[in-house]
């Protein structure tokens, strides 16, 4: 159950990876991280009322706030490197983010076998190699991957931290609303201050028109980041972390794919021989 979960969110968050990065080349990054959050929220808000989920309020959901808050920052980073630069190479570098969650759950009592440290290993080195790896000097460049690195670093501490917010499926639900609530209180605030600051809030042409227009996309984005959240959460709760963690982590092997198959991305022989480590590994983590 942890690998099938596991892989489900890789692919929930390759997806939502691409839309993200596409909508930000049209929107400013705030706001499609605000739009699109929002969504969400509407969406979970049904489903905790219909199941009477805020029974499951407990201590727990402050791991959640803190996911909430660290979220936006990690998505605003992550979408702004997807704008600058090519998403098969900035998309495998935000997953080294997974050695928060691998640590912590070393710290907690996790012991992969010999199998499955082969495959934590060989996963690894496959998703940071899908990545080409293209890191030269130019300024844009160094920016990128800066903005990659804190995206990384805070993709594994919402991870760590949504794992632990909730026992139960439909304290998952609560869980997973407060932290879209926060996200929202977050990123809202940090685009009234962008505004005040003289940044955008709409797009240059079109504005608000092409925001309504890519609503169905905003709301995919919202609703697969979430979805994958609430995936990881029950393959973390069910399993060794570090498998859950590594094989989540796969993510950007999907996203490179969706932008070779509709931005006509040419993946380098680095970029597909790291997709092949990256499966590979995936295969000794499942069979361990």
């Amino acid at each position: 159950m942890t690998a099938l979960f596991a892989l489900a969110t890789s692919l929930l968050w390759g997806l939502a990876d691409f839309g993200g990065g596409l909508l930000t080349r049209r929107a400013p990054a705030l706001t499609v991280v605000v739009v699109s959050q929002t969504i969400a929220v509407a969406v979970l808000g049904v489903i905790v009322v219909a199941t009477g989920a805020w029974h499951e309020a407990s201590p727990l959901l402050w791991f959640a706030v803190a996911a909430g808050v660290v979220g936006p920052v990690a998505m605003l980073a992550f979408y702004k490197a997807l704008a600058l630069g090519p998403m098969g190479v900035v998309s495998p570098l935000g997953s080294l983010g997974v050695v928060v969650p691998v640590s912590v759950g070393l710290a907690l009592g996790d012991r992969p076998g010999p199998l499955q440290l082969g495959g934590i290993a060989v996963a690894v080195v496959g998703v940071v190699l899908a990545g080409g790896p293209e890191l030269r000097g130019e300024p844009v460049q160094r920016r990128t991957v800066m903005l990659t690195l804190v995206a990384a670093f805070g993709f594994g501490g919402v991870m760590a931290l949504i794992s632990e917010a909730s026992t139960t499926v439909t304290g998952l639900f609560l869980a997973l609303f407060v932290q879209r609530v926060t996200n929202v209180l977050v990123g809202g605030a940090a685009l009234l201050v962008s505004v005040r600051r003289g940044g955008r809030a709409l797009p240059e042409e079109g504005g608000v028109r092409v925001i309504w227009a890519a609503l169905p996309a905003l709301a995919f984005v919202g609703l697969a980041d979430v979805a994958a959240n609430g995936t990881y959460a029950v393959a973390a709760q069910h399993g060794p972390v570090a498998l859950a963690a590594v094989l989540a982590s796969l993510y950007p092997v999907v996203t490179a794919l969706a932008a070779r198959g509709v931005l006509k991305e040419r993946l380098r022989a680095v970029q597909a021989a790291g997709a092949g480590l990256a499966l590979a590994g995936s295969v000794l983590l499942a069979a361990g």
